[in-house]
């Protein structure tokens, strides 16, 4: 673990958690907003290693001018209960290094609630930034991250007014919910002008292939319940290759899902004219491939709010969603694994553009400086208020 030398402490301080790439996205309006608060505050960063992959980090903390983390923790991979564990035990030293005045954490990641728990336990205020999120589905290990971290959190900001009603039911008291909206969706529109054109990323990734206008699908797949079974990945994928004789699909792949394919012997089937395999994206380049689709198929959270931002249709690959106003106000459709209703679904985008959606309450752009001003608030009111 490397720790830098920390700066003199200032009457208010806020220790920020990074862990896994859709934490980055987050993170960095929220830490821009409280920069620019007056008076300022100490803001340090921990990024706890989670997501390790060196090149991947550097590029997203370039793309969206996150500042070097002040704390790497190194952690690494590891099973769930192994990468906890590692985070717990490599971050009570940081803590008791920057001895802050709250520590902030966003989204449902392992080190999330790892160091939630941490704070909570040397009785330092714990911020949760998207709170409020349920599936309702607890095989979800996301679902564990986000229950856990709500019932130790101090002060929640909630991106959708569903939240504050899962938090009340759950015995969270009303004074400590704040509706902020989506800080993912500030990161989205500060960085829309500078999305890599589809066409560009196609041609550096050496493909002879190129689209026009927005005829081409995206495809994303990492969720251990989508992947991890061959039957389910199976049926997944030939679901996906139906599509691709009708539009081209392209495809950056997880180094996951890339793995369990090689696994279960389903590379070959994916080497077909209308299947783009790309490697992981940046976030510019895949701001760049949502933007200009056709339509995108996905299990992950964030892409299913980004493509309601974007107004672009959304065919979800998971039989619930912690984000339902994606559904009910947004392009997203949920599919399951299904292939009748993906089908289904997908073809309804291409008779009719599918849903047109709306984009949400407080999706505006200004939802880091709505938490940077209620942060400050807080902190002056005396933390616990």
């Amino acid at each position: 673990m490397h720790i830098s030398t920390p700066a003199p402490h200032h009457p208010h301080s806020i220790l920020c958690v990074v862990g896994a790439r859709p934490n980055f996205m987050k993170m960095a309006p929220i830490m821009a907003a409280l920069d620019n608060l007056e008076p300022a505050l100490k803001v340090s960063l921990v990024h706890t290693g989670q997501h390790y992959d060196v090149t991947m980090n550097h590029q997203y903390f370039e793309a969206l001018g996150i500042p070097q983390p002040d704390i790497n923790l190194e952690v690494g991979s590891g099973s769930h209960a192994v990468q906890t564990a590692d985070v717990m035990r490599r971050f009570e030293p940081a803590l008791d290094v920057t001895q802050p005045s709250a520590v902030l954490v966003v989204g449902d990641v392992n080190s999330t609630l790892a160091c939630a728990l941490v704070a909570a336990k040397k009785g330092i205020p714990v911020i949760h930034v998207e709170a409020g999120l349920r599936s309702f589905d607890r095989a979800m290990p996301e679902e564990i991250n986000r229950i856990l971290t709500d019932q130790i959190s101090d002060l929640l900001f909630i991106t959708e007014r569903s939240g504050r009603e899962n938090l009340l039911r759950e015995g969270i008291a009303d004074s400590r919910i704040r509706f902020v909206g989506n800080v993912m969706i500030d990161t989205l529109r500060r960085n829309l002008e500078r999305a890599v054109p589809v066409n560009k990323i196609l041609k550096d990734a050496g493909k002879k292939m190129s689209v026009n206008g927005h005829d081409y699908a995206v495809l994303t797949l990492h969720r251990p319940s989508n992947v991890d079974d061959p039957n389910i990945l199976r049926t997944l994928l030939e679901t996906i290759l139906k599509i691709s004789t009708r539009l081209p699909v392209i495809f950056p792949m997880h180094p996951r899902t890339r793995a369990m394919t090689e696994k279960f012997g389903l590379s070959e089937m994916l080497n077909v004219p209308g299947l783009v395999q790309l490697p992981p994206m940046g976030y510019l380049e895949m701001l760049g491939l949502m933007k200009d689709a056709r339509v995108v198929l996905t299990d992950s959270g964030g892409i299913q709010e980004e493509t309601t931002a974007l107004g672009v249709p959304c065919i979800t690959l998971r039989n619930n969603t912690e984000r339902p106003i994606t559904v009910d106000e947004g392009t997203n459709t949920i599919a399951g694994q299904d292939p009748v209703k993906i089908l289904a679904a997908f073809d309804e985008i291409m008779r009719s553009g599918g849903k047109a959606g709306r984009i949400p309450e407080y999706w505006d752009g200004q939802a880091s400086v709505r938490i940077a001003a209620a942060i400050h608030a807080w902190l002056e009111n005396g933390l616990r208020s």
